[in-house]
């Protein structure tokens, strides 16, 4: 009899094959002192270790430029800067060298406090890299313990491989043959989905310990969209989902063929579909699956990536790449998204006990005027360069966003006075990812020239279900009435203010909402590049009109699963 389990989707697309299970062997070590005569040997040891840790990572790099490409690869590059990181190594030398801990368990203490710190972060980016850490970490201890681990090699049969969490490098590794990857925990943001994506391989994660029940060498139907396994499916189901496979194969080809044709709705609506993205890396992609701009760039990898706090001329830097190259077309650029729960090694930050709901964003932001003004005067520098959006996250009040606009005010004024030119074309919006803002959406858009709907924060604020915790990730979902109704009531407090109201949140990517969401008034959909062509060729098939008219009953159902059974 076929078993169901259910996840969260985080790479697209049908698979059928057997079960190949890969149980990591994690690298333990007991607690361990040396003598303080063995300091220096052990330091030494971990020098090595770091040595060979970054020679096997370079050549992790070189195949994966070659596999996937050098965007890709760029993931590992990352991977190389943790050795070089002197909030993680050189905390593991202090240790070594003031409390006498043995490299290997030093080593093992600071890379699990490292994750651990991560994993709690309110931001789904930040948590993925604790993934990145402990791949890190496993590496350097396998080195200084003399253990190692080779992944198993596969027959000839489609396999898919089950996992309790997946690791960038493991990912890479995978031998031919694969079709498909479910794992126990896992993000949609962590490196190893988003190499799924790249490779084109149909991926779970959150499945969480139901997973167990499934056996090496079991039969079994993925489904990369709607997070789903289905183990031992019967013949029909085989048949069925064999046939989906072939057609999905031939509408992905088509629609990237129209990828960089206009999204307009039957009855003649243009919805401008645009592209998230994370970093200047991501540009090249975004525009050949037709991206129409950019509906959200985050900032925060400017300051991850630094040993200090970015200068007003590194961001500007960065701004002026990305707005150049969508030239006339809008690049919404959100200010930093950054606080309490995400700490930087170069500017410690205050114990919270619920840094979900601490002082983060644009609370954090208004509280360190200097550091956002850096931030603000960079991007009115770049202005000139493009069509500046310049967003800002985790509004609630309208006092928040009258100071950020004030800040704004002064910072051009001061570039003027220096004589520095600011385009007179810039838009300040704001992110609606608090139920509060969408409650206030009509005051809101009084204040502002575009909102963008964060629908992964919305819906877990909305909800109180953790997005990032498998234990209640069927609580979490997008289409829940309450989420929706929010949704819509931002899109009207938009319509009647005569703004523009978009999305950037992972719903804006699924094309079973569009209809949804352009009938209850979006414009603006952004979304990872990879589903855009999907979502514009779904925006062409619906007349508009009687999307409107659909909202309201579907709004009055009372489940996420009978709304999906609407769409």
């Amino acid at each position: 009899m076929a078993m169901n389990v259910k996840g969260i989707a985080a790479a697209p697309g049908l698979a059928i094959g057997k079960v190949m299970w890969l149980r990591q062997q994690t690298v333990e070590v007991i607690e361990q002192f040396v003598e303080p005569n063995h300091i220096e040997q052990e330091l030494q040891r971990f020098e090595v270790a770091i040595t060979i840790s970054s020679q096997e990572i370079t050549e992790l790099q070189a195949v994966t430029t070659k596999k996937l490409g050098e965007k890709e690869a760029e993931i590992f590059e990352a991977h190389r800067e943790f050795l070089t990181d002197p909030s993680y190594v050189d905390e593991i030398r202090s240790r070594i060298h003031q409390k006498h801990e043995s490299a290997a368990y030093a080593c093992q203490q600071v890379t699990q406090e490292m994750a651990a710190m991560l994993r709690g972060l309110d931001n789904e980016y930040l948590q993925a890299r604790a993934t990145d850490i402990h791949d890190v970490g496993q590496r350097l201890l396998r080195h200084l313990t003399e253990s190692d681990q080779e992944i198993k090699t596969i027959s000839s049969d489609k396999r898919i491989v089950l996992a309790e969490d997946l690791t960038p490098s493991d990912t890479v590794s995978l031998p031919e043959g694969i079709v498909g990857i479910a794992t126990m925990r896992g993000s949609v943001t962590g490196h190893a989905a988003i190499l799924a994506r790249t490779l084109g391989i149909p991926m779970i994660v959150a499945l969480g310990e139901a997973l167990n029940a499934v056996q090496e060498n079991d039969l079994m139907i993925l489904d990369g969209k709607e997070g789903t396994l289905c183990v031992t499916p019967d013949e029909a189901m085989l048949l069925k989902t064999r046939a989906l496979m072939e057609g999905e194969k031939a509408l992905a080809k088509e629609q990237k063929n129209r990828a960089a044709d206009d999204a307009v709705t039957k009855d003649g609506q243009r919805i401008h579909v645009l592209a998230n993205i994370g970093s200047l890396k991501d540009i090249e992609r975004a525009i050949e699956f037709g991206a129409e701009g950019v509906g959200l760039f985050r900032t925060e990898f400017l300051y991850l990536e630094n040993t200090d706090w970015p200068s007003e001329q590194q961001q500007y830097d960065v701004y002026r790449q990305v707005l150049s190259a969508f030239s006339n077309r809008p690049v919404v650029i959100r200010t930093l998204d950054i606080g309490g729960d995400k700490a930087l090694p170069y500017a410690p930050f205050d114990h919270e006990e619920n840094p979900f709901l601490g002082h983060r964003a644009i609370r954090f932001c208004l509280a360190n005027p200097a550091i956002f003004k850096t931030q603000l005067r960079a991007l009115l520098r770049a202005s000139v360069h493009g069509q500046l959006w310049i967003m800002f996250p985790m509004i609630e009040t309208l006092d928040e966003i009258a100071a950020a606009k004030e800040l704004v005010a002064t910072c051009r004024q001061e570039l003027e006075q220096e004589g520095t030119a600011v385009s007179k074309d810039y838009r300040i919006g704001m992110m609606v990812e608090i139920p509060a803002a969408a409650v206030m959406a009509d005051q809101f858009a009084k204040q502002v020239d575009f909102m963008s709907i964060g629908t992964n924060d919305l819906t877990q604020y909305t909800l109180a279900a953790d997005r990032g915790n498998e234990k209640v990730a069927y609580l979490y979902d997008a289409f829940h009435p309450a989420v929706l109704r929010l949704i819509a009531m931002t899109g009207h407090a938009g319509q009647q203010q005569g703004i523009v109201v978009g999305m950037c949140g992972e719903l804006a990517g699924d094309s079973l909402a569009t209809e949804l969401l352009i009938g209850m008034g979006l414009t603006e959909l952004s979304m990872s590049a990879a589903s855009i062509p999907a979502v514009k060729d779904k925006l062409r098939s619906l007349t508009t009109s009687e999307a409107k008219v659909k909202v309201p009953a579907i709004l009055d159902l009372g489940t996420a699963s009978a709304i999906r059974a609407q769409l």
